[in-house]
């Protein structure tokens, strides 16, 4: 976890001595970018081929002129071929051949001829140096992407081993408080030490088990690529275990120490336990955090998408959009409703609930303190602006549900969203209204005039987005919808942040490419240190799923004898929500598609149904203890020190509102989302 609140927005990073590892994370993530929109700039490439120069695909500047013969004599080689017949003696059905199948036979030959001698003329008809060249480089580009297929799992992997061993360096995956003296801070880097070195045997076990399996070469080199990896996480924890930063005083360990451990640590143990002492399983850890490598994409995704945020937090675009509202001086209670409203959509935007979160989230928590906001109400407020939006379009978790489950679609999902959005919105506004009072907004005479003078700052952003999709479109053929956002959406941030380090924002004696290249590093470095926390999260929440794929808990909770979905839907509410306050969302999807999903929908649950509750609950499980993912990621971008400062005076409502507001809206929610719709298709 961050030692540092990540609130301030601006062109500085918080990882400077990092900023070399930003710039390499930078081009590499540029790079998976470029290949990802490989086969759109090749369709587009054969398009413009087809459009320049008619029937492209048949030509071909290298061609040689057909060697058949056109005038040939077809009754001479007929009598011919009737002339060299012979009967062979050992031949009992020997016959001469039929001279119409033969001139048949020819005729088809000098048709054949013919046209290959009309294409050879109509070739040579356009086959000018120009289309030599774009051949060339039309061709030289398709070998590659297909020559490179696998190079998405090894990118994956170096940007995986980049990003997170700088967050091994700074200490900062995800753990439930951070260390605070030197036993706490050798008890977290011991066990981080450990889990790494049992992953490396279980990958080194995995490795001799596929030695012996003829075909397997390619997956070896992936075990040997991880096992690397996770060796030079054990070489910066030993580092770690000895120096140790002077603000760790002396102490000792207590009963709370035990939180200090990483998220990532405690799942990587409880798996490990099961597959080694329970399942006897030593390559169990291996092959279920391979599935990471196999689905490399989508992690890749979830790294753009982090980049997309950093690089969102380096322009005054928040500040911008703030400053819409602010001319209504709205209390408190009606901004932080606002305020959820407001962010929903920029959470589906940056992928997920996290990401938006450690973008935005301090921008939200000090607008909400400037407006005479509590320190419970805004974190919690803080908390939920990067959870709601997750139902809505284009975010890609709804994406990863729709590739892994054919039953239901992205329409689908995203229309439900929608109104589970909606009511969950607003349940949240009337709570907030009903439990602060004082929410009735006074605005100032012309504030609706000044709020739209706002909207001035705003046009050449908006402007310069849409010139970016548009020319991509353009381009490469490439619309904007849900598959395409995490490809276009870093571009579309990085000309922004260009136009925002315009003369009014840069230091002086910058230039505007300084101020990019300056932005653009930063916004890699703080991507770099968020990326790798979060997938080593997600790669152990999906070792941690492992357990309940191979065990027989799935079996107990639905046996063939239940038969009634109501019972069935009351166990998944609690087996969803509880996954969801332990693991990461994408590991949770990809654990849920495998273990729980078809039992339900074979009880009759639809499938549709099943995934809009799975998402809410998931929701849910972000904003509950024990873990509380967003409560964590909140208070990473406040600072522990402004957390802990938080008002414990009032009712019990109000001292502990950061924990039961979020449960006193997502609740309901799930509840009514889950059995409301059974009314119509379970009685």
């Amino acid at each position: 976890m961050n030692w540092r609140a990540l609130s301030a927005a601006g062109s500085k990073t918080l990882y400077p001595v990092h900023r070399s590892h930003g710039v390499i994370l930078l081009l590499l993530l540029l790079f998976t970018l470029l290949l990802g929109m490989g086969n759109s700039l090749h369709s587009r490439m054969l398009w413009v081929g087809e459009q320049t120069w008619p029937n492209y695909y048949l030509l071909d500047p290298d061609a040689t002129e057909p060697t058949c013969d056109l005038s040939i004599d077809i009754e001479a080689r007929v009598q011919q071929q009737m002339d060299a017949y012979q009967p062979d003696p050992d031949d009992l059905f020997s016959s001469p051949p039929n001279p119409d199948a033969v001139r048949e036979s020819l005729q088809r030959n000098v048709q054949l001829c013919e046209q290959r001698h009309r294409l050879y003329e109509e070739n040579q008809k356009h086959a000018t140096a120009a289309l030599g060249v774009f051949k060339t480089v039309e061709q030289g580009f398709a070998s590659f992407l297909l020559d490179n297929i696998e190079l998405t799992k090894f990118l994956f992997i170096a940007m995986f081993a980049m990003a997170a061993a700088i967050s091994a360096l700074d200490a900062d995956h995800i753990a439930l408080r951070l260390p605070r003296n030197r036993a706490e801070w050798r008890l977290s880097q011991g066990t981080q030490l450990a889990v790494n070195g049992l992953m490396v045997f279980s990958l080194m076990s995995y490795a001799g088990r596929l030695s012996t399996s003829p075909g397997s070469e390619g997956t070896m080199t992936l075990q040997y690529a991880w096992a690397a990896v996770f060796g030079l996480f054990i070489v910066i924890n030993l580092v770690r275990l000895f120096s140790i930063p002077e603000r760790m005083k002396p102490g000792s360990l207590n009963a709370s120490s035990g939180l200090v451990v990483p998220l990532y640590c405690g799942m990587g143990l409880i798996a490990m336990s099961y597959f080694f002492f329970v399942d006897g399983y030593t390559s169990g850890l291996a092959i279920y955090f391979g599935m990471m490598a196999n689905l490399s994409s989508m992690f890749i995704n979830i790294g753009l998408y982090v980049l997309v945020g950093m690089a969102l937090k380096q322009t005054r675009i928040p500040e911008l959009l703030l400053n819409i509202i602010k001319p209504y001086q709205l209390p408190a209670p009606m901004l932080a409703s606002v305020m959820i409203f407001a962010t929903a959509f920029p959470t589906a935007f940056t992928g997920a609930s996290g990401i938006f979160i450690l973008a935005v989230g301090g921008v939200v928590y000090d607008e909400l303190r400037r407006a005479g906001a509590g320190r419970q109400l805004s974190l919690a407020t803080t908390a939920m602006s990067g959870s709601l939006g997750v139902v809505l379009n284009p975010c890609l978790l709804i994406v990863v549900v729709a590739a892994l489950n054919k039953e239901v679609t992205t329409t689908e999902l995203y229309g439900w969203g929608f109104w589970v959005f909606m009511f969950s919105a607003t349940l949240f506004s009337i709570i907030v209204c009903k439990t602060q009072g004082n929410w009735r907004p006074r605005p100032a005479p012309g504030a609706f005039r000044e709020s739209l003078q706002q909207f001035k700052p705003l046009a050449p952003y908006a402007a310069v987005a849409l010139a970016v999709i548009l020319g991509i479109w353009i381009i490469l053929g490439l619309g904007f919808n849900e598959y395409s956002a995490p490809m276009i959406l870093p571009l579309v941030m990085l000309g922004l942040v260009y136009l925002d380090a315009g003369r009014d924002s840069r230091d002086e004696g910058q230039s505007r490419a300084k101020a990019f290249w300056v932005r653009s590093t930063a916004a890699a470095s703080d991507s770099a240190v968020h990326i790798g926390a979060l997938l080593a999260l997600i790669g152990f929440s999906i070792c941690l799923g492992g357990i309940l794929e191979r065990s027989d808990i799935v079996h107990a909770l639905f046996p063939e004898s239940l038969t009634s979905p109501w019972i069935a839907m009351m166990v998944i509410v609690v087996m969803l929500t509880v996954i969801g306050m332990v693991m990461d969302p994408f590991g949770a999807v990809i654990l849920v598609s495998a273990t729980i999903a078809q039992p339900a929908i074979q009880l009759g649950i639809d499938p549709l149904h099943f995934w809009i509750v799975c998402l809410v609950a998931f929701e849910l499980g972000y904003l509950s203890p024990p873990v509380a993912l967003n409560h964590l990621l909140t208070r990473q971008v406040v600072g522990e020190t402004e957390v802990l400062a938080a008002e414990r005076t009032g009712t019990f409502w109000h001292r502990y509102e950061r924990l039961l507001l979020p449960l006193a809206v997502m609740g309901p929610t799930l509840l009514l989302t889950a059995f409301v719709p059974m009314l119509f298709y379970a009685l």
